[in-house]
């Protein structure tokens, strides 16, 4: 090897030699060439678009992308392994974050190939963040202009450059960008929207925490959406690691939108993600942060820039004294190039020499890396790439050697050089790898392509006592338009009122002791119809107490009786199948009979069982219905009590089957 170039890479002065522990697997280093910037003439008129997507950085990425998807997709297999390439076997390596980190993930995202993104995110310094700083900036003072044109011009709101221009440049002097938005938005409904937005955007920031508050910006108003159809998939990854800092935050610093935004602006938290090669994706990560780490395919890419500029030198350069005249390590001010002396030459040059040292460490760390395959790859500008750059050195290497041969670009066509020393026959494929074909998919069935049947919302649950529409389904709703406060006198809440006092005590009065139930009714009387005539409640009190009372009643009130007994089931409907639910409100069980009884308040009483209303007999018929397959072999009974007689009618089991047929029929 070049003493040059192996310098710094061990202590040894020996030459360095590298072997591999596999040397019974095949492998190969692939060096593709170096993507350099196409000399074009640049418009004069800055409102052309430029073509990124013709990049050198951009084109290597699509090349990368466009290899690894290939392989995938025709089943390729890694010869010193014996199975398939996965994701998860990738590993591309690069010298600094830089435009190509991005373009690779978003070029794979774009393949559908699953991806790690980036080792570590810089929050504040990308451009979605930016945008939603700026937003934060706006709603909590409105008058910053710069901050409110940066949110009318990205994915929040994508108002047109001459929109903004009209807005901006043509307002009257002394006249806010917000107010010039707000004048225009009267002959404007995209404009009128904005400032509708905006308006509810700074409601939500006055009142609710910073997580709360960009969680719903980014989902439910859709910014998210926007923002990754502009700016591309990879910022789905930015924006989770926002929400997920906006949420510590919350819990550890100080509350509000002001000292969130300060926070995020002025610490300049950077995320670093582990790179988990479980989860079988796509990892890009710096060489630096790859160590210790392996893959079987290593893509290392050289972003074509010097190992080294004047630029990288510290202000305050550290030297050790000579021991002449002063033993010890200093710091020397770096001075500029004309007023440079020799001594400080001379410690620019050795910090240029450890340097370099380290550049060529990492080139040997980002090799080592690989166990089967190593794509060697690069891009520079319009000059030449430096002789010193990794790709430059991994070229003059291998291009000439005898082991290398040259091969077509396995994406581009081009020729690439590989070089290739263990001649061995590929490993035996796994016996899982064999039992998969490549193509494994059958014909879609036919039943895929049919349209789905409507969709049926279920039915709201029948109530028994409201069944009685169904039968008349033609007749119209009579619609109640008296109102409660105009037409207080023609309300009928007293006679409900009543009737619900009446239920309740009939429901609790029997298991009660009977000596203590007529102080029991006197009291919930006094204390539910505070506001009724005496009168009333002295006829509510007897109804309840004759009802209690009489021996022909006894069974209804038994200790083994039951009030309020909720039921629910299923019949058939005129031809549907419709749930069923209700309330008895009495219900005695004997060894041969269920009676079932129901309260009716109704003044005046019914004397006859022709002046019961229909709707009645088809409830209790309903509950009779319900009944019946819960209690085989007994008699199901069914009666109505009128309290304001009081008077027991029993529905003849004739009438409620009459009743009922005239409902399940179709």
């Amino acid at each position: 090897a070049d003493a040059s170039v192996r310098r710094g890479i061990s202590h040894d002065p020996d030459p360095l030699r590298h072997q591999a522990i596999r040397t019974d697997a095949p492998g190969y280093v692939e060096v593709w060439p170096s993507v350099g910037a196409d000399v074009v003439d640049e418009p004069d008129d800055w409102t052309q678009a430029i073509d990124h997507a013709h990049a050198p950085a951009v084109r290597v990425a699509e090349n990368v992308a466009a290899t690894i998807a290939g392989w995938i997709g025709s089943g390729e297999i890694v010869e010193g392994r014996g199975k398939r390439l996965r994701p998860g076997d990738v590993l591309v390596l690069v010298r600094k974050r830089d435009r190509f980190v991005h373009a690779l993930t978003r070029a794979l995202k774009r393949r559908d190939i699953p991806v790690a993104g980036a080792d570590r995110l810089s929050l504040p310094g990308h451009i979605a963040v930016k945008d939603l700083i700026a937003l934060g900036h706006l709603l909590i003072q409105p008058q910053d202009d710069l901050s409110l044109a940066a949110v009318l011009r990205s994915p929040i709101f994508d108002l047109p450059e001459e929109t903004l221009f009209t807005l901006a440049a043509q307002r009257p002097s002394g006249l806010s960008l917000i107010a010039s938005l707000r004048q225009h938005a009267g002959d404007s409904e995209r404009l009128a929207k904005i400032v509708a937005q905006v308006d509810i955007w700074t409601n939500e920031a006055a009142f609710k925490p910073v997580f709360d508050f960009y969680a719903g910006l980014l989902a439910r108003d859709g910014v998210r959406k926007k923002m990754i159809a502009r700016l591309g998939p990879e910022a789905g990854d930015i924006l989770d690691e926002f929400l997920s800092f906006c949420l510590a935050e919350e819990r550890t610093g100080l509350p509000g939108l002001e000292a969130f935004l300060s926070t995020l602006e002025n610490a300049g938290p950077e995320i670093k993600r582990e790179m988990d090669q479980t989860r079988d994706e796509v990892r890009v990560m710096t060489v630096h942060a790859a160590k210790g780490l392996e893959a079987p395919v290593v893509f290392l890419v050289d972003g074509g820039s010097a190992p080294f500029s004047d630029q990288h030198l510290p202000r305050l350069m550290p030297f050790d004294g000579s021991g002449a005249n002063w033993d010890g390590k200093g710091y020397l001010w770096r001075s500029a190039s004309d007023v440079a002396n020799g001594f400080s030459k001379a410690a620019a040059a050795r910090a240029r020499e450890l340097a370099d040292d380290e550049y060529r460490r990492l080139l040997y760390v980002g090799m080592t890396r690989a166990e089967d395959r190593l794509i060697v790859c690069g891009y520079h500008g319009k000059r030449a790439p430096n002789a010193g750059t990794w790709h430059s050195i991994v070229s003059r290497a291998l291009i000439g050697a005898p082991e290398s041969e040259q091969r077509a670009h396995p994406a581009g066509g081009e020729p690439v050089h590989r070089f290739h020393v263990t001649k061995l026959p590929p490993v035996a494929l796994a016996s899982g790898e064999q039992a998969r074909p490549t193509d494994a998919f059958g014909p879609l069935p036919a039943t895929l392509f049919r349209p789905l049947p409507p969709f049926e919302d279920l039915p709201r649950p029948l109530s028994p006592s409201g069944a009685a529409a169904l039968i008349d389904e033609g007749k119209e709703a009579v619609v109640d338009k008296a109102s409660p406060v105009l037409d207080a006198d023609a309300e009928p809440g007293f006679a409900v009122l009543r009737g619900l006092a009446l239920h309740k005590l009939l429901q609790m009065l029997p298991g009660i002791a009977e000596p203590e139930r007529q102080r029991a009714a006197e009291r919930y009387l006094l204390r539910t119809g505070a506001d009724w005539p005496p009168s009333e409640r002295e006829k509510a009190l007897a109804s309840v107490t004759s009802i209690l009372a009489d021996v022909g009643f006894g069974q209804l009130f038994a200790p083994s009786s039951r009030a309020e007994v909720a039921i629910m089931g299923s019949l058939e409907v005129k031809g549907k199948k419709r749930s069923i639910s209700g309330k008895i409100d009495r219900l005695a069980v004997t060894s041969d009979t269920v009676s079932i009884v129901d309260y009716k308040t109704n003044r005046p009483a019914p004397a006859t069982l022709a002046e019961v209303p229909p709707a009645y007999l088809l409830q209790l018929a309903l509950y009779r219905a319900l009944l019946q397959p819960l209690y085989p072999g007994r008699t199901v009974k069914a009666a109505l009590l009128f309290t304001e007689a009081p008077r027991l009618i029993e529905l003849p089991a004739s009438a409620m089957d009459d009743a009922l047929a005239r409902l399940t029929g179709a």
